[in-house]
């Protein structure tokens, strides 16, 4: 790009008091909050192209969240030293940009990220969970036994059709790779799930919990959340856990950023329709 520097955000957030992320008429969203602070910093306009890694619901929090903005490269030349510090004195204290790197033109945030991972937290603690993490954690009224947990978890892992998970898009995959998919249990006694995919179609984590939790309870059988995946339509007794308990916590990319055009290029096969 001709006088253009792409640069990337690492950002987090809490996101109790945001409609999500995708900037909405009159709603209160990440990327509305970003694009209006890095307008007041550097003039309307000038930061384009904001893609974002993963678009998270309302409510769900990220403290690995990525994107991606473009600038002119005079005004990177002349903000980059300072954009960091600036953003930290502007921005609400519920979102954090947390590093500013310059990176290729053929970088992508959403299509050249090769796994988004997500951690979700529970406690089944009689009295529910403590008020400092009331917004992260969400109380489960019966007991959870980890390993009934993981082994349902174990039956998810791998490349399947989640469309019993997923809320479907018209003319959108809703085949996914999970490539991990495990509980632990903290020294605290919060009971935390980590999921990591390729990517994910709406709902789809929070749509595997609530499956699990009733596995973990006992109220539903270890195989059940697999035998779902034979499913063609999205399982209506699946109820999706709440929002609050979930984290973005990381994206990763290829190492080598020449993978990155390579990575975006098959994404993109994979995840857009095809034109006819």
């Amino acid at each position: 790009m001709d006088g253009q520097t792409r640069v990337r955000l690492d950002v987090a957030y809490d996101g109790t008091d945001f409609s999500g992320w995708a900037a909405q008429p009159d709603r209160r969203t990440v990327a509305g909050v970003l694009t209006d602070t890095l307008a007041r910093i550097l003039g309307a306009g000038t930061a384009t192209g904001l893609t974002v890694a993963g678009r998270t619901d309302a409510g769900v929090h990220a403290t690995g969240q990525v994107c991606h903005v473009d600038l002119p490269a005079t005004v990177w030349e002349q903000f980059g030293g300072s954009l960091l510090r600036r953003l930290a004195g502007l921005l609400p204290t519920d979102v954090r940009v947390r590093a500013l790197t310059e990176v290729p033109a053929d970088f992508d945030a959403r299509f050249s990220a090769m796994f988004r991972r997500y951690e979700y937290r529970v406690s089944d603690a009689p009295y529910g969970v403590e008020p400092l993490r009331r917004h992260e954690i969400i109380a489960w009224q019966r007991p959870l036994e980890l390993a009934a947990l993981n082994a349902a978890a174990a039956g998810l892992v791998g490349e399947h059709d989640f469309v019993a998970y997923c809320r479907r898009k018209e003319n959108a995959t809703t085949l996914r790779e999970v490539t991990r998919l495990d509980w632990r249990r903290d020294p605290d006694g919060i009971l935390v799930a980590t999921v990591q995919a390729d990517a994910f179609c709406q709902a789809m984590v929070r749509s595997l919990v609530g499956a699990m939790l009733v596995v973990g309870d006992g109220r539903r059988p270890v195989g059940w959340p697999a035998g779902l995946l034979r499913r063609q339509e999205r399982a209506s007794e699946v109820t999706v856990a709440p929002a609050h308990g979930l984290t973005l916590v990381a994206v990763g990319y290829p190492d080598d950023p020449a993978g990155y055009a390579r990575r975006a290029e098959l994404t993109r096969r994979l995840r857009l329709p095809a034109q006819s």
